[in-house]
C-alpha cells in the first residue's frame, strides 16, 4: 500500500502560480494578434502579397493552437484546485470523525450509547431506532413492522434532540411509538402510521371430492380476508420539558 503526503498550502500556491502563468500567456497571445495576423505586404507585387498571406495564415494557426492550449491550461488548473478542495474536505471529515470516535468510544464502552451523535435507524422489520447521544443527538427512526406486527419504536434523544419517528405498521399492525424528545430541549418523535390493510386467512373449508379414475382429489377452498382492520397509529414521544423564564422588575 502506498501512502501519499500532501501539503495543501503548497498545492494551493502551485495552482495560483499556474493560473498566473496562463493569464500572462493569454495576454501575450492577444497582443500578438494584430501585428502577426494582419502582416502588411512589403511591396505591391504578387510575390510580396503571397508572402504576407503565408505569414498571416501561420499566425492564424498559432492563435487557434494557443486558444486550445489556454482551454487545456484552464481545465488543468481547475482540476488541480478541485483535487485540493476534495483533499481538504476529506481531511476535515477525518479529523471530525477522529474527534467523535475519541469522545464517543469511552461512552459506548461504559453505557453502550454514544455521547454525541444521532441514533441509527432500524433496518430489520419492527426494529427500534437507536438512541441519540447522551449530550446531543436525535433518536433513530423505527423500522416498518412485519405483516400484522407493530412498527419499531423511535429512539430517544439525549439532553438535546428530537425523538425518532416510529415505524409504520402494515396489514393491521400497530404503528411504532415515537421516541422521547431531549431531556432539556427537544420534541418527541411522531408515532408510526397503523397498517391500512389487515386480516388473516380464514379456516379452510372442504368443498368437494371428485374421483378421476382411481385417484380421489380433495379440493379445498381457502378464503382470504381482503380487508381487515387498520392498525392504530403509534403515540408520539414525550417532548422535552418547557423552559420557563421569570420576568419582573428588579427589587431595590
Amino acid at each position: 500500500m502506498s501512502f501519499v503526503v500532501l501539503a495543501p498550502e503548497a498545492l494551493a500556491a502551485a495552482a495560483a502560480d499556474l493560473a498566473g502563468i496562463g493569464s500572462a500567456i493569454s495576454a501575450a497571445n492577444a497582443a500578438a494578434v494584430a501585428p502577426t495576423v494582419g502582416v502588411l505586404a512589403p511591396g505591391a507585387d504578387e510575390v510580396s502579397a503571397a508572402i504576407a498571406g503565408l505569414f498571416g495564415s501561420y499566425a492564424q494557426g498559432y492563435q487557434e493552437l494557443s486558444a486550445q492550449a489556454a482551454v487545456f491550461h484552464d481545465r488543468f488548473v481547475q482540476t488541480l484546485q478541485a483535487g485540493l478542495n476534495a483533499y481538504a474536505g476529506a481531511e476535515a471529515v477525518n479529523v471530525e470523525q477522529s474527534l467523535l470516535d475519541a469522545v464517543n468510544g469511552p461512552s459506548r464502552a461504559l453505557t453502550g450509547r454514544a455521547l454525541i451523535g444521532d441514533g441509527a435507524n432500524g433496518t430489520r422489520p419492527g426494529q427500534a431506532g437507536g438512541d441519540g447521544g447522551w449530550l446531543w443527538g436525535n433518536g433513530g427512526n423505527g423500522a416498518t413492522g412485519a405483516p400484522g406486527r407493530a412498527g419499531g419504536r423511535g429512539g430517544d434523544a439525549g439532553l438535546f434532540g428530537k425523538g425518532g419517528t416510529g415505524g409504520a405498521g402494515i396489514y393491521g399492525g400497530k404503528g411504532g411509538d415515537g421516541g422521547n424528545g431531549g431531556w432539556l430541549f427537544g420534541r418527541g418523535g411522531d408515532g408510526g402510521n397503523g397498517g391500512l390493510v389487515g386480516g388473516a386467512p380464514t379456516e379452510a373449508l372442504p368443498a368437494a371430492i371428485s374421483t378421476v379414475g382411481r385417484v380421489a382429489l380433495a379440493v379445498t377452498v381457502v378464503t382470504v380476508a381482503l380487508a381487515g382492520y387498520s392498525g392504530p397509529g403509534g403515540p408520539a414521544g414525550k417532548a422535552g420539558p418547557a423552559v420557563k423564564v421569570a420576568s419582573g422588575a428588579p427589587t431595590s
